[in-house]
This record gives C-alpha cells, sequence and structure tokens, in this order.
C-alpha cells in the first residue's frame, strides 16, 4: 500500500526519542536496487533547513540508495551544528547500509530553530537499520510504520500505490498538515517504483505531476523550510515504462496525496477546490485561484457555512490576470450565485453543510483551466498553531 508496494524497496520506521510523545520518529526507505534512479524537487523558500540543502547537493549525482526522515524537529535555522548532524545521519545509515554518504537523502520535519539530538539519531538508525535487514522491511507494515514515524500535527498516515497494466508499481507516503502552500514540493513525501526508467525520465515525470498536484493544494499559505518530494526508481519489475504513461499515473499518485494532506489540514472542517475556467492562461487561472483560497475573509466564510461570493470577486481582483470585473461568473457547490458580476440565484440556496466544497470562477477570457485545493479557516487551527511550539 505504500513505498514497500513496488519490488525493490524496504523501509522501517522506529521511536529514536526525538518527539515528546514518544512515538515513533525515524523512518529509513532503501533502494534495493537494481536501478538507483532518483529524483527530487525542493521547497522554493528561500530558508532553506539543512536537510534540504545537503539533499540538493546530492541529488547533483542522480543517485540514491536511502532515504532517511525524522520528525520531532525540522533541524532547520541550527547553524553548523545542525548541518553537522545532518551530515552525520547520513554517514551513520550509509555505514549500517555500506553505500556512500552521498547517495543518502536526510529528510526532517519539525519545529524550526531547534537542534536535533545526534546520539538520538544514531541510535535510532541503528534500530532502523537493523529492521531492513528482516524478513518484514519490504512488507505493507514496514511502509505504515515508515508513514507514521514522518507524522508531526497529522491525524493519519498517508499512503497509496498503483499498479499498471504493464507490470510495474508506483507507491507513495507524504506528510503534512500546516504549512501546505508548496512551490515545488509539499511537505515531505517519498514515492517509489520499480519501472526501469533513468533518473532523467523520473525527473521529467515528477515536476510535470508535482506542478499539477502538490503544487497546486494551498492549505494555509505558508510555505515550509523542509518541503521535499523524491521519486525512487529500483528497476526491479525488469519493465521498461512509457514516459507518459508513466507520468499520467504519478499524476494521480500525486493527486491522491494532495487530496489526503488537503483532507487532514490543522484544524479543519471543509474541503475547497477552487477552479477556474476559462482562463486566459494556464498561468492566470492558477493565480486567481491561488488569491482566493489565500483570503482569510473567504476562508472564515466557509468555516461560517456562509455563501458570501463578494469575498470570491473581491480576491479575484487582487490579482494581474486577464478578466474583465464584470464578466465574472461564480458558482458554489452548483449554484450559480454570481453572473456577469451580478447577483444570480439566491444565496441562500448554497449548502456549505458538506465538508466537500465547490467553488468555480469563470473569467470569460480564454480556454485555460487550473484547481486549487484549500481549506476553510477555524477555530481549531488557530488554537492548534498559537500552542505549537509550547
Amino acid at each position: 500500500m505504500s513505498v514497500t508496494a513496488p519490488s525493490g524497496f524496504a523501509a522501517a520506521g522506529v521511536t529514536a526519542g526525538l518527539k515528546h510523545s514518544g512515538g515513533l520518529d525515524l523512518a529509513v526507505v532503501q533502494n534495493l536496487g537494481p536501478l538507483t534512479s532518483a529524483a527530487s524537487v525542493f521547497t522554493s523558500n528561500r530558508c532553506k533547513a539543512n536537510p534540504v540543502l545537503w539533499s540538493e547537493q546530492v541529488m547533483k549525482a542522480g543517485r540514491v540508495k536511502a532515504i532517511v526522515l525524522n520528525s520531532g524537529g525540522a533541524n532547520c535555522y541550527t547553524g553548523s551544528i545542525g548541518f553537522q548532524t545532518t551530515h552525520a545521519t547520513a554517514e551513520a545509515i550509509a555505514d549500517r547500509l555500506e553505500i556512500s554518504a552521498g547517495e543518502v537523502l536526510v529528510c526532517s520535519t519539525g519545529l524550526i530553530g531547534e537542534q536535533l539530538d545526534l546520539g538520538k539519531i544514531t541510535a535510532g538508525v541503528w534500530d532502523a537499520t537493523l529492521a531492513l535487514q528482516g524478513e518484514k522491511a519490504t512488507s505493507d507494515a514496514a511502509g505504515l510504520a515508515a508513514a507514521q514515524a514522518i507524522m508531526t500535527t497529522d491525524t493519519t498516515p498517508k499512503q497509496t500505490m498503483l499498479v499498471s497494466d504493464a507490470g510495474w508499481t508506483i507507491g507513495g507516503m507524504a506528510k503534512g498538515a500546516g504549512m501546505l502552500a508548496p512551490g515545488l514540493a509539499t511537505m515531505l513525501v517519498v514515492l517509489t517504483t520499480d519501472a526501469v526508467l533513468d533518473s532523467e525520465q523520473l525527473d521529467v515525470a515528477l515536476r510535470q505531476a508535482t506542478r499539477v498536484t502538490f503544487d497546486r493544494l494551498d492549505s494555509d499559505g505558508c510555505m515550509s523550510t523542509n518541503d521535499t518530494v523524491t521519486l525512487l526508481g529500483s528497476g526491479a519489475s525488469g519493465v521498461t515504462a512509457d514516459l507518459a504513461e508513466f507520468t499520467d499515473a504519478l499524476t494521480a499518485i500525486c493527486q491522491d496525496l494532495t487530496l489526503q494532506l488537503q483532507a487532514d489540514a490543522e484544524g479543519s472542517g471543509h474541503d475547497v477546490a477552487i477552479t477556474v475556467r476559462n482562463a486566459g492562461t494556464e498561468a492566470d487561472a492558477v493565480t486567481v485561484a491561488r488569491a482566493v483560497s489565500r483570503s482569510n475573509l473567504f476562508k472564515t466564510a466557509i468555516f461560517g457555512n456562509d455563501p458570501n461570493w463578494g469575498r470570491v470577486l473581491a480576491a479575484v481582483g487582487t490579482t494581474d490576470a486577464a478578466f474583465d470585473p464584470y464578466g465574472i461568473d461564480v458558482a458554489i457547490n452548483g449554484v450559480q450565485v454570481c453572473t456577469a458580476g451580478e447577483p444570480d440565484q439566491p444565496r441562500e440556496l448554497v449548502d456549505l453543510t458538506p465538508r466537500s466544497v465547490s467553488v468555480t470562477i469563470d473569467l470569460h477570457e480564454g480556454a485555460e483551466t487550473a484547481t486549487i485545493w484549500t481549506n476553510d479557516l477555524t477555530h481549531a487551527y488557530v488554537e492548534e498553531n498559537s500552542a505549537y511550539s509550547s
């Protein structure tokens, strides 16, 4: 069901003592080969965590045999000591698996500005690599443990898989519940495949997939310093995948994880899909939908079950997209509440009691469409994030 679904991968999730809760907090995913193909996309936040800086260097070679991920601390803005911790983590994995540290990606998630305990990480690496040698390391249970170990404020692990008719498989796991406004990636995601594809092909597929999935999840407008999405290829199926077919399948996998992340967003009560139709360009469609998704007035209205479409138009008007301000249509949950910038159906006809909400904005400027997925803004979100570091 998860990263162990494709052949050629082993996983482990262990307790290293990094979380105050005492739960699973360190995961390792190992590529057993025969190929070591890999591609990654990282946060476009200029303030990057030490693991991102390390992993960006590793990815220049395009060969990855293992990825180690920890929750319980972001290892961001922790200075030279923090980078040494990242390096030492990669070295510890490399020593245990008899590979090069330059073939190990490192990911961290948690509170910014706190040093990780290297002793605990080293002990966790020992336990995780022992688990990788066990008979169950390639099982669904091992994949689940890895997915649980990377959770922070998540309430549930996020996993997915797809088996192609051609005989290759894609699996994946993700974590994320807050700071979901990605640029190039969203929080921590590990994808695996046993298709025969090289690193350059994986990179093309991954960037196309993330562009229309993870990059269009905008839950709270906050971009993480640690965002990393990695795709590992073992080639263990022996089946060479058609790149276009593989990209479509990977996009479906990423979309599944995107919606799982949306559904678990911190404190949310509604899952909102904002679709902009008939835009002049795809970029305009994305810009308009994202502006609405980041409007606190709109998001609080959805929380209050108030179909206040004026807040939608007010957000649209803040963008530089091409449109006639008095030629826009808006529908909420299938009810046409605004046509050509004027009231249409009574807003009282809109039912916002279901969790799922759709907002459709027609710009009448062209033929391009894009959707941004977001959530409402709730009391629970404010309460959770006001106490996150305490």
